[in-house]
Formats: structure tokens, sequence, C-alpha cells
């Protein structure tokens, strides 16, 4: 059985963490090998970096150096997590890959989008996934929810882009949005102000007709 590569995008507070898990508890119970990771992170090495990108303290890190950094996480991750697991013929569900530099670097911070395409092309070797989920937000929604989880959970720690201005953000959702629109086979855009369930259950059916066509 093939390996099937998914990644979760969306502004922060937009519920990727939460729907990724209920994804994969259903995929467990269809007997299918599930493989959940994030970017950035997921590997030691990355999660080191993750740390510093993500870290309140690091308010001055230049936009290209944030770029490179996550480009150096996401070398890590292909080729110790994602593309091995793939060639085992697992699913891989990421919370957020290449779409996600384009969409904070590249229309959040204004790096140059060419650019951004050039290095990614680099360090995936032109990986793609099979299919990105965009959970779609209001900005000032998002932003909120992500705010009070961290005060609840204690995550400031990892809270440098919650603390950005909402309109950082819009233009983050701007551009998951032209994104989307320019690669309409592979996104599904799910509207992310619902409850948790009825999400789920607009991602099951999404992912169940991918997994049936390769039946």
């Amino acid at each position: 059985m093939a390996g099937v590569f998914i990644t979760f995008e969306g502004i922060e507070g937009s519920g990727k963490s939460t729907q990724i898990a209920l994804l994969r508890d259903h995929l467990v119970r269809l007997g299918r090998t599930v493989v959940l990771t994030r970017e950035p992170g997921g590997t030691p090495i990355g999660d080191q970096i993750r740390k510093v990108l993500l870290d309140p303290a690091n308010k001055a890190m230049d936009p290209s150096a944030e770029l490179l950094l996550y480009a150096a996480s996401r070398s890590q991750h292909l080729h110790e997590v994602i593309i091995p697991a793939l060639k085992k013929g697992a699913m891989v569900l990421c919370d957020r890959f290449s779409d996600a530099t384009l969409a904070y670097q590249g229309y959040g911070r204004g790096l140059s989008i060419a650019m951004i395409r050039d290095l990614d092309r680099i360090v995936t070797a032109g990986l793609r996934p099979r299919l990105t989920v965009l959970l779609d937000i209001d900005a000032k929604t998002g932003v909120g929810r992500a705010r009070g989880r961290n005060s609840s959970q204690n995550l400031h720690a990892e809270a440098r882009f919650e603390n950005e201005a909402i309109e950082f953000h819009s233009r983050v959702r701007d551009g998951y949005l032209a994104l989307a629109r320019a690669e309409p086979a592979r996104f599904r855009l799910v509207a992310a102000g619902g409850t948790p369930e009825a999400i789920h259950g607009e991602l099951k059916k999404v992912v169940d007709e991918l997994l049936a066509k390769d039946r």
C-alpha cells in the first residue's frame, strides 16, 4: 500500500492540532499505519530549531533568517521522518509544511514568493502533499483562540507568532486563501468556525474519498 502525505494548514487558532488527532484516530480504526508530525520540529534537531523560531525573546529575528531556519528544520524532517514513513506505506499527517512558509514568510513577512519556492524545491526535491486541508478562520477569532490557549496551557515560550499584530495574521490568511485558489485540486478549504465534531465529519468524508480512489 502506497504512502499518503496529507498536510494541515491554517492561521494560529484554526484547530489544526485537534483535527489532526481526530483524523489519526479515524484512520487507525480503518487499519492504516499513521505517522502524525509537525513543523517546525518533528525531529530532535527540528525541535531545537522550533524553540528558537517560536521563542518570543527572538522578536528581532530577521525574516530571511527565519525562512532559513524553517528550511533547515524541514530538510531534517523530510529525511528523518516523512520520506522514510511514506516509503513504508504509512499515512503521514503533518501539521504545516511548505505552504505555511509561503503564507507566513511570503505573504506575512513580505519575502519574495519566487525565492521561497526556489528554496523549497531544493529542500523538498519536489515532494508535494497528496492533500492539503486548509482550516480557515478569520484572523481576530483565530488569534484570540490561540492567545487564550497559550494563557491557559502556559505556552508563552512558543508565542512569538501569536504576539504578532492582527494585520500580520490577516496577511497570512489572505496568503493561504490565494494558495488554495491557485491549486484547487490539492487543497480542501474547510471552515474552522464550527464545532470540532462537525469539522471532523467533513474531513472524514474528504479523506475517505481520497483513499477510495486508491482501491
